[in-house]
């Protein structure tokens, strides 16, 4: 159960419903107030609580001090906290790091908030000790000639957890050593027959017995007996006068030295069975290059049967004294030599290790330093064989750069040759051609023969082509049946000549398949790449548009680009389009207008033509103070100079070369930020928007717009989202599903241009709108053409009976608005309205928000840029490519 605060109503719907798919239970309120409230009821058990998400406030007030910091004492500091916050907040941060189980997510992620919250709900796991064998019993030998001495330490070592045995001679001491394992020798100096320093002497030079601490215990404190004991090897010395603590507090440092050298002991047989055990080859050496330790690994790869055979050997000598051709190396020359004199650390180095039979292995060698008190002790060396992966490497390398049915090179390639060739023909002033082939009949060979006759034909044609070619000629497929040559080195004269030669080569025999002859013919584009040529993609361009000349011009044949002829220019300008459209999208290039629509209620009152035009705005707005300020968004582009570009040049071109969608988002994120700005307005702005079919039918509008209203923070009751009727949506099925999913969001639909659409009626039924824009075209003889008027009328009836709103788009005149309103229509918008401009206005007469907060249709309108002085609205600057007296919108988008 999961207590969800934070002000924004749609913010807490948007996170309440990610947390709910998540499957967890969402008690939301909307103040920090509400959610002291809750968390005082926690205390009483009225109220389970598992988790709290918490909206930063924007303000600091006591409320919320109060609720932080109850969170911050003891008696919710064990409970998860999720603190949303926008971007850059100082203070989130700073209390996020104060407390224990709490995170921080944006807003702008606020899908990323269930696993945030399972991670914090999950169990804290306590990291215990490791244990280990070295952590066993210390075992002790006390050696001293006195009876009650050994009674009672050995009572009081055993007591305290020490395996404690006695002697009372050295010799019995020495005795008990051999037969037994001990780690700590408690020995008394002054013994009858020999004295202790001889046993310690004894179990220092022995190899078996060098890992036993040694301790003297002695009654007499002496400087000769401690430093005697000492210089003998033991580690301690011990008073027989000292107090049981002090001497239990010794033998323990003893214990802990045993086992931590244990420990070590125990991690150094680890390690080096894992280095036996992995399967990479692993050798250390030395900062000279020389091999101090080899794994059988290692051994396996190179060739060796015992580490014996390299240990203490160069490894410059044995392995890497040859570059990957095999040539030998000088010893300065290597760079591993280097990279072990250096102590560079090296990751994922490639080179060739010679085998002991002499045969080159390709490996990946990973270089690490070992450094011991800052000073460098060598390098080890992780070496993998990598022979299977290289011969995976070339035939990925090959796969990414042919074609795997002709096995001729792919565009990719092809691309990059071409580019090449354009600088040596800038370099060298001579003259190549590209050509662009294409199949005239490949689709009916295709669907009539079958797909394998299909691929039999490619196969085929790029024989024949391969057989024209010279050795510095490139050929390729670019896809599907068309292939394109690189001739260099050719003379302007002949260009012709070979192309001609390489359709005949095509057309001199019929493809032959099933016992059937096909005819094969092809068009080709031609296009010379000299010293003039701008750029390869200039020349690709040339030549498609050549090879596009030559279909129209009645397929099978050769075609020469050429400036002078305006076909071809016309389709160079559209492919230039593509590439600004790209640019602008790149660079952020494109700007947004907002054009007012106003309602149309209380006109009744208006003055037969007296009333000024540019009062329009102002009347209408006074008239209807419950009403939402509503704009269309429109979008311009910037050209190279910071004019202004219509729609109307670029859309089409966007269309054609599938970029709607883009563009569609691009002011869908725009508007919604603008939208925020304006949101302290104390008249609610709303905006509508256009969604081209493209973009519908690609699918994923309805998951951007909803990413984008978390993001913003907006009300999605102040989104209408238009769509043009004029333009046929093939997957009628989908964008029903797209727009449905919209207005499960609260916003609202618009068909734009009705009444001018395939199906009027029958789209109407099919798709759920919230408003119906007339087109302009309908209403350019009001208010004088009758037929214009009754068709108004019969459109508007139709919207009422459908529960609809309507708009009328280019209006111009205070007369035609008029007619408009005794035809029944709603709203409008046009020049006498208002002219689009660059920002929503920061400031609006004020307004009763009224239902705008509550309900998800609303009335209209407002409008943008106003002087409450005088009423002036400033139009945006001239726009290039807008002829067509309004706001130069296009249809299925603005």
């Amino acid at each position: 159960m999961i207590l969800l605060a934070d002000t924004s109503q749609t913010r807490r719907r948007a996170l309440s419903a990610a947390l709910s798919q998540a499957g967890y239970g969402v008690t939301a309120v909307a103040s920090l107030a509400d959610a002291y409230e809750a968390l005082q009821r926690t205390h009483t058990g009225s109220f389970k609580l598992d988790a709290v998400v918490l909206g930063w406030p924007e303000y600091s007030e006591g409320v919320a001090e109060d609720v932080f910091g109850l969170l911050h004492g003891e008696r919710f500091e064990h409970l998860p906290v999720l603190v949303m916050s926008d971007s850059s907040n100082a203070r989130a941060v700073n209390w996020r790091m104060s407390r224990p189980r709490t995170a921080l997510t944006l807003w702008s992620e606020y899908l990323e908030a269930p696993s945030a919250i399972a991670q914090l709900l999950r169990p804290a796991t306590s990291i215990k000790p490791a244990t280990s064998s070295h952590e066993e019993q210390i075992r002790v030998l006390l050696v001293d000639d006195s009876a009650t001495i050994r009674a009672g330490y050995s009572r009081l070592l055993q007591k305290h957890g020490y395996y404690t045995e006695v002697a009372e001679s050295v010799a019995e001491g020495w005795k008990r050593i051999s037969e037994q394992k001990f780690d700590i020798a408690i020995i008394d100096y002054l013994m009858p027959e020999q004295n202790g320093t001889a046993l310690i002497t004894m179990i220092r030079n022995n190899v078996e017995t060098q890992h036993i601490l040694t301790a003297t215990i002695t009654g007499t404190y002496s400087d000769g007996v401690i430093a005697e004991s000492l210089a003998c090897g033991a580690l301690e010395c011990v008073f027989k006068s000292e107090s049981k603590d002090l001497l239990l507090a010794r033998i323990a440092s003893l214990a802990r030295t045993i086992n931590d050298r244990k420990a070590i002991d125990n991690e150094r047989r680890r390690l080096q069975d894992i280095l036996s055990s992995v399967g990479d080859g692993v050798y250390g050496v030395d900062a000279e290059g020389v091999i101090q330790f080899i794994n059988p690994a290692a051994l396996e790869l190179l060739g060796y049967a015992e580490a014996s055979e390299l240990v203490g050997v160069c490894a410059f000598d044995a392995f890497h004294y040859a570059d990957e051709d095999g040539l030998p190396m000088q010893r300065s020359a290597s760079y591993l030599n280097r990279c072990y004199a250096d102590g560079s650390e090296v990751s994922s180095w490639q080179t060739r290790f010679w085998a002991a039979s002499k045969r080159g292995i390709p490996v990946e060698c990973n270089i690490h330093p070992l450094k011991m008190d800052s000073e460098l002790n060598g390098s080890v060396v992780a070496f993998r064989d990598i022979s299977a992966r290289r011969v995976l490497e070339e035939e990925l390398r090959w796969q990414a750069e042919h074609d795997s049915l002709t096995k001729l090179h792919n565009r990719s390639w092809f691309e990059t040759q071409l580019e090449q060739e354009c600088s040596k023909v800038r370099r060298t002033g001579q003259t190549a051609m590209l050509l662009f082939i294409d199949l005239d009949r490949f689709k009916y060979i295709n669907d009539t023969a079958g797909h394998t006759a299909g691929d039999r034909l490619l196969v085929e044609v790029s024989q024949r082509l391969k057989s024209r070619l010279r050795g510095s000629d490139h050929l390729a497929r670019m896809g599907g049946d068309e292939f394109a040559v690189l001739l260099t080195n050719v003379g302007a004269s002949d260009l012709d000549t070979l192309a001609e030669g390489f359709r005949r080569v095509l057309t001199a025999s019929p493809f032959t398949y099933g016992g059937k002859s096909y005819r094969i013919t092809l068009s080709v584009g031609c296009a010379k790449i000299d010293e003039a040529t701008h750029s390869p993609s200039d020349v690709m361009a040339h030549a498609d548009i050549a090879c596009h000349m030559a279909k129209r011009s009645g397929r099978n044949r050769c075609q020469i680009y050429s400036h002078e002829t305006g076909r071809l220019a016309a389709l160079d300008v559209d492919l230039g389009w593509s590439v600004r459209l790209e640019e602008a999208l790149r660079t952020n290039r494109f700007a947004l207008c907002y054009q007012p629509i106003v309602p149309l209620s209380g006109m009744e009152a208006d003055g037969n033509g007296k009333d000024s035009s540019k009062d329009v705005w102002l009347r209408q707005l006074a008239r209807n103070p419950y009403s939402e300020a509503l704009f269309e968004v429109l979008v311009r582009l910037r050209g190279q100079q910071g004019e202004l570009i219509s729609p109307n040049a670029f859309l089409p071109a966007a269309e054609r070369f599938g970029l709607m969608q883009e563009i569609d988002f691009w002011v869908i994120n725009n508007a919604l930020a603008a939208l925020r700005e304006s949101r302290e307005s104390p008249r609610p702005i709303a905006l509508t928007i256009n969604i081209s079919a493209q973009t519908l039918e690609k699918g994923g509008v309805a998951e951007y717009v909803t990413g984008r209203i978390v993001e913003h923070n907006v009300n999605p009751a102040a989104l209408v989202f238009e769509i043009t009727e004029s333009h046929s949506i093939h997957d009628l099925e989908g964008a029903q599903k797209q727009l449905s999913a919209l207005r499960s969001l609260g916003c609202r639909i618009a068909v734009d241009d009705f009444g001018t659409g395939f199906s009027t009626f029958a789209y109407l039924k099919k798709i759920e709108a919230d408003m119906l824009k007339i087109d302009g075209s309908l209403i350019l003889g009001l208010p004088h053409d009758n037929l214009d008027r009754t068709i108004i009328t019969a459109l508007t009836s139709i919207a009422e009976a459908a529960g609809k709103q309507t708009v009328a788009e280019c209006v111009e005149d205070v007369a035609m608005l008029r007619t408009l309103f005794e035809c029944g229509v709603d709203m409008a918008q046009g020049y006498v309205v208002g002219m689009p401009r660059f920002h929503l206005p920061k400031t609006l007469p004020g307004a009763d928000a009224g239902p705008y907060r509550d309900q998800a249709t609303l009335s209209s309108v407002a409008t943008p840029g106003i002087n409450t002085m005088t009423g002036q609205i400033d139009p945006i600057p001239s726009i290039q490519g807008d002829t067509s007296g309004e706001q130069a919108r296009v249809p299925g988008f603005t």
